[in-house]
């Protein structure tokens, strides 16, 4: 999701992108307390050390996802990055700390309450006397009210993503003196918190020329430990530096250059020495932590060539000797490259062993989409069959026990475990249960055996070798019905079809004979196969949703649901399928925010038609959403008192739980390659990064002793 890193709220869900099946916004957590919030499934994992043991100075070199095409996080292509420069760069409000929960920066405000309930709501902010922008103006009122008009919505043409939050104030004016502001609203709001943050200068949100134009390809005014000191798109880099004006603790580091790398090649860049930190795959993570232990050799083991067998390396030797002179020459160049590639990787190993492995859990969790716009799935009685047929449990941890993280299934749609909306809700809907899953399926009309000549004559069509699904298609499909060599895959691993020993969708020829577990055969009503199209992204950093869709396609079999496995470019994904709704079934990412009654909203609302005959979905990809759900986010977002406010949203979930359009999974890993002398920074978990803490430590010195991640274990 992200990646997909985390940042402020503003890069928000509806232009939020796509990196390896995360729809990556900030995860900022909810406020107050509840018993069933309970606790982060995992803490940050960022090697913490005193300010007093860390350097003064040095450059850390970070690798993003891309050089942002802008960096106002309020327009529609800010991505990740943009929100990374804001927090180093920008004043935040309000900040999240280590369990998620949101915590006034001291750095900006003295204080911020809700001071007038009646006949307004008012909320008096309290400035730091000493904040001031880059250019030695003080923070103050004109700046509040320039972000609240920008972001209103009610001048179109301010290029905003979107309004959400700001449309609800009334005024903002200076108090009773100038570091107080005050803001007062037209209608109540609970996640006033979530606004201005960042704050830009009233010089970006002033005009819709300055807004639209001026801050995209450069911030000249700031107001953070860091300033912007150069954006160069051709070498795809953004160098920030160490601000005179920061009234706070001064940065350690000088500079922080952020570079674009592909995640694919971010261990090489790392081994190169061109990198310090790095987010990366579970993969890149196993290297790191294979090199780092004694007697790193070993780690050849899982270099080029460490996968042949005896056998292999017999034949190898008799083609390279026999008679055959151009398969001896063939040959003996292919083990001359072998043995380039794997010294290559042994150096490599070797330099990637003055690196570790932070780890965390994002706050962003992966969910299976259902489309109810069409086909099958437009039954709620389907939908809830497709749910009630999934092991979340095992699901979770196939992804993150490997990793040595919490493997829990997410219980909500609108927080995770340690946000103070928290409560698993998914009893609303229930948890795995073949035979209600069948009972459910029966009811709807879906009945085993029935006739599918349509779906023959087009296995005939497609000849003797079918549709390939190796991943190589920009359409790529592969069939996943019962699976009758379940066992086969037990060990965690991927079988391509048509792999020696069976492999599951396989065809067998026209005329075999049934299995004998009747039970697991396909359904199908009206002469049609109960079929799902199951779209999935094709890139690199994506098989983690492919090993996930595996399992799921799986679990489906069992209850009689076949699935079409469709694979797509990560470009194409979300544009051409997901958001236009030419999908059954889909993984991908949300985030949980600290505001779900503002933020989840467009992702639950009930869809309505649009003026020229559309249907007005929002973010609501799964078309499904109920009048309730609406009312109750509604009622939610206007009410104050906190522990009411959190108790609408549960009952929210339960509802969304209920009407099955999308059933959360588990927590998205969180991996960063970090050097191991680079401290207070790496997998943050919920918390907002603090950049002028991040440093080198000292020659000599040593860390504190951080907290780990419970339940960990080297991956």
């Amino acid at each position: 999701m992200s990646q997909h890193g985390v940042g402020p709220r503003a890069v928000m869900r509806s232009v939020a992108f796509l990196t390896a099946g995360v729809l990556a916004v900030p995860a900022l957590a909810g406020c107050g307390s509840d018993d069933p919030s309970g606790k982060p499934l995992a803490g940050q994992d960022i090697q913490p050390a005193p300010r007093d043991r860390i350097t003064d100075g040095g450059t850390l070199r970070w690798a993003v996802d891309s050089v942002p095409d802008t960096l106002n996080t309020f327009q529609s292509d800010a991505d990740a990055t943009t929100a990374r420069v804001a927090q180093a760069v920008l004043p935040s409000m309000f900040r999240m700390d280590a369990s998620g929960r949101p915590e006034r920066n001291p750095d900006y405000l003295e204080s911020a309450e809700v001071v007038d309930t009646e006949p307004k709501q008012v909320v008096l902010y309290k400035l730091n006397q000493q904040a001031v922008w880059s250019d030695g103006r003080e923070i103050g009122a004109a700046d509040f009210a320039a972000q609240w008009r920008a972001l209103s919505g009610k001048n179109t043409a301010y290029w905003t993503a979107r309004n959400a939050g700001y449309d609800r104030i009334q005024k903002v004016e200076r108090g009773d003196n100038a570091l107080e502001v005050r803001v007062t609203f037209s209608r109540p709001y609970a996640d006033w918190r979530s606004l201005f943050s960042p704050l830009y200068p009233k010089d970006v949100m002033g005009t819709p020329d300055s807004f639209n134009d001026g801050a995209r390809k450069k911030l000249k005014v700031t107001a953070g430990p860091f300033t912007v000191k150069k954006v160069d798109r051709k070498d795809e880099t953004i160098t920030l530096a160490r601000s005179p004006r920061w009234w706070g603790k001064p940065a350690k580091l000088s500079e922080i250059v952020l570079r674009t790398v592909p995640r694919d090649k971010r261990a090489a860049e790392l081994a190169a020495g061109e990198l310090d930190l790095a987010e990366i795959d579970p993969t890149a993570a196993r290297r790191i932590t294979v090199a780092a232990r004694p007697q790193g050799s070993a780690s050849a083991l899982m270099g080029p060539g460490a996968d042949r067998s005896a056998a292999d390396s017999l034949e190898s030797w008799a083609r390279a000797n026999g008679s055959d002179e151009d398969a001896a020459d063939e040959e003996i160049t292919a083990r001359k490259k072998l043995r380039k590639a794997a010294a290559t990787y042994a150096r490599q190993q070797q330099a990637l062993s003055g690196f570790e492995v932070r780890k965390s859990l994002e706050p962003a969790y992966t969910q299976l989409a259902l489309n109810g716009a069409e086909g099958p799935l437009t039954d709620e009685r389907v939908r809830r069959a497709v749910a009630r047929a999934l092991d979340r449990k095992e699901l979770a941890r196939v992804v993150l026990r490997p990793l040595g993280l919490p493997a829990v299934p997410v219980g909500s749609h609108l927080a995770l475990s340690g946000q103070a909306a928290y409560a698993d809700n998914s009893g609303a809907l229930g948890g795995q249960d073949t035979k209600e899953a069948q009972a459910l399926l029966a009811d709807a009309g879906w009945v085993r055996g029935g006739p599918v000549e349509e779906e023959k004559k087009k296995e005939k069509a497609a000849g003797p070798e079918g549709d390939k699904a190796d991943g190589t298609g920009e359409d790529d499909k592969a069939r996943r019905g019962p699976d009758p060599a379940e066992h086969l895959a037990r060990d965690g691993k991927q079988h391509a079809p048509g792999h020696q020993g069976g492999a599951p969708g396989a065809y067998a020829p026209e005329g075999t004979a049934a299995p004998a577990n009747q039970e697991a055969a396909p359904l199908a009503k009206n002469g049609k196969p109960l079929t799902l199209r199951f779209v999935l992204p094709s890139g690199p950093g994506s098989q983690t949703l492919r090993t996930v869709a595996d399992r799921v396609s799986r679990m489906l079999g069992r209850v009689g649901i076949t699935t079409e496995i469709s694979k797509v470019s990560d470009e194409s994904y979300f544009k051409d399928h997901i958001a236009s709704g030419q999908y059954d079934l889909a993984l991908y990412s949300w985030p949980a925010t600290a505001f779900p009654a503002t933020d989840a909203r467009p992702v639950y609302a009930k869809p309505v038609p649009a003026a020229d005959g559309s249907l007005n979905v929002e973010q609501n990809y799964t078309r499904v959403g109920t009048d309730q759900v609406d009312q109750l986010f509604d009622e939610a977002v206007a009410t104050l008192d906190e522990g009411e406010s959190n108790s609408l949203l549960r009952k929210a979930d339960s509802r969304i739980w209920a009407a099955a359009g999308s059933i959360p999974l588990f927590q998205r890993p969180q991996l960063l390659a970090a050097r191991k002398n680079l401290v207070n920074t790496g997998a943050f978990g919920f918390g907002t990064p603090v950049y002028e803490d991040m440093g080198f430590l000292k020659k000599g010195a040593k860390p504190a002793a951080g907290p780990s991640v419970k339940g960990s274990t080297a991956p």
